[in-house]
């Protein structure tokens, strides 16, 4: 792909409103600041949901609610999480794609988080890839260690997951894969043919991810899921605000951004 997609992870599952007050949780706010981040120049929302309180749910309801109110405001590609939250069942995890969005997430492989874990086995791997090749969403294959590239050869070579594929670098997680160069490159190297990739830098790695992912030919994640700072100490006004960044970057590289028709089109969706 000749452009650079932008995704924007808007609200995640672990970001507070005690450490971002402007963190989107309602499906209403979650609409606004995804229609905010279309505007600013992202591609793609990567889609969290919320409960009233703020915490993190898979309610197939919720996930209804904010992808009607994203979709009358913009055509955005729709990423939903597979991921989900700590503690959180395959089942419930699973569940939304039956609303048949654009893409979602599938990792690739058990991981810490943290002092914490989220399990991925193979048979889960696999049992996601069915789901959401049933109704027809294009799976983002994301990758927390290099070993999680090596699982995806096995969805593969079983027909589960079709190319063009999209692979997810998540760098720089608490406990897991941190965030280097040579990393991102050991990673590329990994890549089966027909292969895409985002780069995600959590924490401090969010501005490094950005300028690697130019630098090596991928693409951009940025969002509140990922970092809640814009710089050193400064917490970001909104999601777009981040875009507004990256769109400025990929520019500087002389590069284009890709539109959300141009996602569309490069991955056959709807």
């Amino acid at each position: 792909m000749n452009k650079i997609m932008i995704t924007c992870a808007i609200t995640g599952a672990e970001t507070t409103k005690q450490q971002c007050p402007n963190l989107p949780v309602t499906p209403e706010e979650i609409a606004e600041e995804s229609y905010k981040a279309y505007q600013a120049g992202a591609s793609i929302i990567h889609l969290h949901v919320r409960n009233n309180d703020g915490s993190p749910t898979s309610s197939v309801d919720v996930f209804k609610k904010a992808i009607e109110l994203i979709r009358k405001k913009c055509d955005i590609v729709i990423e939903i999480t597979t991921g989900g939250a700590v503690g959180m069942t395959p089942e419930e995890r699973i569940a939304p794609v039956s609303l048949e969005p654009d893409m979602a997430s599938l990792d690739c492989g058990t991981v810490n988080f943290g002092n914490d874990y989220i399990v991925n086995t193979l048979p889960i791997m696999k049992q996601f890839a069915v789901e959401m090749d049933k109704y027809k969403v294009k799976p983002t294959l994301e990758c927390f260690d290099l070993s999680h590239i090596l699982s995806s050869y096995i969805l593969i070579k079983e027909g589960l997951i079709k190319p063009p594929y999209h692979y997810g670098f998540v760098m720089n997680v608490p406990a897991a894969m941190g965030f280097s160069h040579k990393l991102i490159s050991d990673m590329i190297s990994q890549l089966p043919s027909e292969s895409e990739f985002t780069v995600m830098g959590i924490g401090r790695a969010h501005l490094p991810a950005i300028f690697s992912a130019l630098a090596f030919g991928g693409h951009i994640r940025v969002g509140y899921e990922d970092n809640i700072y814009y710089s050193k100490g400064v917490v970001a006004k909104s999601n777009a605000e981040f875009i507004e960044r990256a769109v400025r970057l990929v520019k500087e590289a002389q590069k284009e951004v890709a539109t959300p028709q141009d996602v569309r089109k490069f991955f056959g969706l709807r």
